[in-house]
């Protein structure tokens, strides 16, 4: 059975340009060159790549935080430019989430984890108020995380409990696809595994789609069903995991894989 397309990207560039001093000439960075993928429903695709390769740029632009410089993003078949107007942009954010890599910095400190959640209920009307309290301990209990523990502030938690705060957020407007930027390369060993099979729990239990971006082909391989990997703002090879591992076609692609075995 053909899987249906959530997301469409085509064609995508990204130029930034930068002028060192007044006297000097703009220099452009070509960040993104003609990005061409698409993630199917319920499947977690991964933008893999070093670091400056572009995949941080693209899920930017996806989010609406940067404006492509060419080329269209689709979103359950519309545009993200009509998404974005005005009037569609709470939709927009709501359906498509994110969750980082450092959630420290994400975290508002001078709240509590109940504050925090509770702004995205109300923000996005998600249920209504007289649950408010009800849908909190839900979301926290599915993340793995005591109830209990909603009034302490972000700085009571460890690095592991703090992301599973920010998926408990993310989780909180009940969003269609994730954008999972590094989501463990912050954490000790022992707590990576226990934040990955969470997410692939939540996968399957709230029926989600993920980008997964990462530099960590241990963690892409486990967790995703296709993978686009990049190189200097290009695509150099798209497939499905098994495939790319097994038989990888890029001659950089070879190389990132060899690197793991080393």
């Amino acid at each position: 059975m053909m899987k249906s397309k959530l997301l469409e990207v085509k064609a995508l560039k990204k130029n930034f340009y930068i002028k060192s001093s007044v006297l000097s000439s703009k220099r452009i960075i070509k960040a993104v060159k003609a990005a061409d993928f698409h993630v199917n429903e319920n499947e977690v695709f991964g933008l893999i790549g070093e670091s400056g390769s572009g995949k941080t740029t693209i899920s930017n632009i996806i989010m609406g935080i940067y404006d492509a410089t060419e080329g269209e993003i689709l979103f359950n078949g519309k545009s993200n430019k009509e998404w974005l107007k005005k009037h569609n942009v709470s939709n927009y954010r709501k359906d498509l989430q994110i969750v980082f890599q450092q959630s420290k910095e994400v975290l508002d400190p001078k709240r509590t984890v109940e504050q925090l959640l509770r702004t995205s209920l109300k923000l996005h009307k998600i249920v209504p108020k007289d649950e408010f309290d009800n849908e909190i301990d839900r979301l926290l209990s599915i993340v793995g995380l005591n109830p209990l523990d909603k009034t302490k502030k972000p700085t009571a938690f460890s690095g592991g409990q703090l992301q599973r705060i920010c998926i408990a957020r993310a989780l909180s407007v009940r969003p269609k696809l994730i954008i999972l930027d590094e989501p463990v390369s912050a954490l000790d060993v022992s707590v990576q595994g226990q934040i990955i099979n969470l997410l692939m729990e939540l996968k399957e239990k709230e029926a989600l789609t993920y980008i997964l971006i990462s530099h960590d082909l241990n963690v892409v391989k486990h967790m995703c069903d296709r993978i686009a990997v990049m190189k200097d703002g290009e695509i150099v090879e798209i497939a499905e995991t098994e495939k790319m591992f097994n038989a990888p076609q890029a001659a950089y692609t070879k190389e990132l894989i060899e690197s793991i075995y080393e």
